[in-house]
């Protein structure tokens, strides 16, 4: 099963309707391609790199494995993000990294003397959001049950989309800070 035969815009058929021959594993690899080609829009390179440790992460951890943590694991610091709670310095670093893909900036409303100041993380997510919304693009984010945030930025039309590929993974994923 090649990644690139799979389209994030056929209506996700292939993971969501039962397919004679189609094995849990199978359909696991479908909806994981389609989650990864949302996150990365318009690189499909950047997210067969990604599949390609989700799929062999898969095959070390065998049936012990989380595949919503390895999902995040493979997009850290590449098209997601998972910090401490607390850490708004790393969370900042981390949503400035992603969004650099598309050559935008977000504006933390910083100034450098400040930058030392403790900042509230969902004030700054909040921030990132409004900012992003206004370039249609859109912040996800995702329960890790941990201590952390963690999440995504996608096209603001994959919404839908990607709203079915995170219930169909079993994500607790939402658009912009709950």
């Amino acid at each position: 099963m090649a990644a690139h035969e799979y389209d994030p815009d056929d209506n996700f058929d292939h993971a969501f309707h039962a397919q004679v021959g189609l094995d849990d594993e199978a359909a696991l690899e479908v909806v994981a391609w389609q989650f990864l080609m949302l996150v990365n829009p318009d690189d499909e390179d950047a997210a067969q790199e990604q599949f390609a440790n989700f799929r062999q992460a898969l095959e070390d951890q065998g049936e012990s494995a989380d595949p919503v943590a390895l999902l995040r694991e493979a997009i850290d610091w590449k098209a997601g993000f998972c910090v401490h709670e607390d850490d708004a310095q790393a969370l900042m670093e981390a949503v400035d990294e992603l969004v650099s893909r598309w050559q935008l900036r977000i504006e933390w409303g910083l100034d450098d003397d400040e930058s030392d100041e403790v900042q509230d993380p969902a004030d700054l997510l909040h921030s990132a959001y409004t900012q992003l919304r206004a370039r249609h693009y859109s912040l996800w984010t995702v329960e890790t049950g941990e201590y952390q945030l963690a999440g995504w930025i996608i096209r603001e039309r994959d919404e839908e989309a990607m709203q079915l590929v995170a219930g169909a993974l079993g994500m607790h994923a939402r658009v912009g800070v709950g």
